[in-house]
């Protein structure tokens, strides 16, 4: 008599699946390789590179003022960011004074830059998880604020809107005024936000407890900007070692307790009122004079190196230059991105959730590849 082997129901073995890099809630050309028990997920590996454009070495065979144009193409949503960050390192490195005047509305559109950069976030952030009506009602803001920008300097994604040593042109009239009229706009329309997804059942389902990471945690995995201060970590570059006008600023640095998806949303939402609050200081107490200091026709700064950080809508984002003091251009250009750093994070944050959770965890440390990759 023969005895039949009983065979099992399900195949139990280890399921890999690819998640990118052409999925359209991986935020732009991210692969993850997924390692799955059944719908939660084992391990995880993140493959990048499909952005690649080797940036950093196309700007050391670019002259100081032509490296602009190239920090634009990194963070493309917070362009504003990237040319304030790379110009504040070489004005380090040259000691060249900034005019006050120009410092102020460089910190007004840092700020503009970081509302923008939010919204686009908490929309696309939303859309993800499911809510549609978000999109479209943060996009309605970015535009306002595209606006300002197209105004200021002709451009609404790459602004080229920062020279070395200043501004390339002063604020144009009644640009001020509008400025403060957005500012009344934003702060009703977070409300509205607030009344859509902070107490939406299905929002908190999805959003709390999920990627719980401690403070402790976020900064050994060099976790920054809102993903750490989600996690109880103060860290902030404009209150810590303050750039621009920043030292003159009143505003508080928001950080959440439980450092979970649905804290990282609440510290974004209240960054978009206290960065409201800088924008009214800025432009009430916006000084007359110069908008660009004493810079040399040439600009070649002695030899030397330097790094220089700010406070990025995506985190800190650093730039070390070095200079041989004898070419126009850098001898050594590196960029330590926050988009990046973050990144790092994500294994970790996923493992043990489900794979509906991983999109929600991506937007939520807010990636651009641009700058991943760069």
């Amino acid at each position: 008599m023969t005895v039949e082997v009983q065979r099992p129901m399900f195949d139990t073995n280890e399921m890999v699946l690819n998640m990118g890099p052409q999925h359209p809630s991986t935020h732009g050309v991210l692969r993850i390789v997924l390692h799955l028990d059944g719908e939660r997920v084992a391990d995880s590996d993140i493959v990048i590179g499909y952005l690649h454009r080797g940036i950093e070495k196309l700007s050391e065979n670019r002259d100081w003022t032509q490296i602009i144009l190239l920090t634009d193409r990194m963070d493309y949503v917070a362009a504003a960011s990237t040319n304030l960050g790379y110009c504040e390192t070489v004005e380090k490195l040259m000691s060249i004074e900034v005019p006050r005047r120009a410092r102020y509305v460089r910190t007004v559109l840092n700020e503009l830059q970081r509302i923008a950069s939010h919204c686009l976030w908490l929309g696309t952030h939303a859309m993800d998880i499911g809510a549609m009506t978000v999109f479209l009602y943060a996009f309605r803001e970015r535009e306002l604020i595209l606006d300002l920008f197209e105004e200021y300097c002709g451009a609404r994604l790459t602004y080229n809107s920062q020279r070395i040593g200043g501004l390339p042109l002063d604020i144009p009239p009644g640009w001020d005024r509008k400025v403060l009229e957005f500012c009344d706009i934003m702060d009703s329309k977070v409300g509205e936000y607030e009344t859509l997804l902070t107490h939406n059942r299905i929002w908190l389902e999805r959003t709390r407890d999920i990627g719980i990471i401690s403070g402790s945690e976020a900064v050994a995995l060099g976790m920054c900007g809102p993903a750490l201060r989600g996690s109880g970590v103060p860290r902030d570059v404009r209150k810590d070692e303050p750039y621009a006008a920043y030292d003159e600023m009143d505003f508080d640095v928001p950080i959440g307790d439980r450092g979970d998806t649905y804290d990282r949303y609440l510290v974004r939402l209240e960054e978009f009122r206290q960065s409201t609050r800088i924008i009214r200081q800025g432009i009430e107490g916006l000084p007359e004079g110069p908008f660009i200091g004493k810079v040399p026709r040439l600009i070649k700064p002695p030899a030397g190196e330097t790094y220089h950080a700010i406070e990025s809508p995506k985190g800190e984002i650093g730039f070390f230059i070095v200079s041989d003091g004898r070419s126009t251009n850098p001898y050594r250009f590196r960029v330590r991105s926050p988009s990046f750093c973050n990144l790092q994070a994500l294994p970790r944050l996923i493992r043990g959730h489900l794979v509906a959770d991983v999109v929600a965890l991506i937007g939520s440390i807010d990636i651009v590849l641009g700058e991943v990759d760069r």
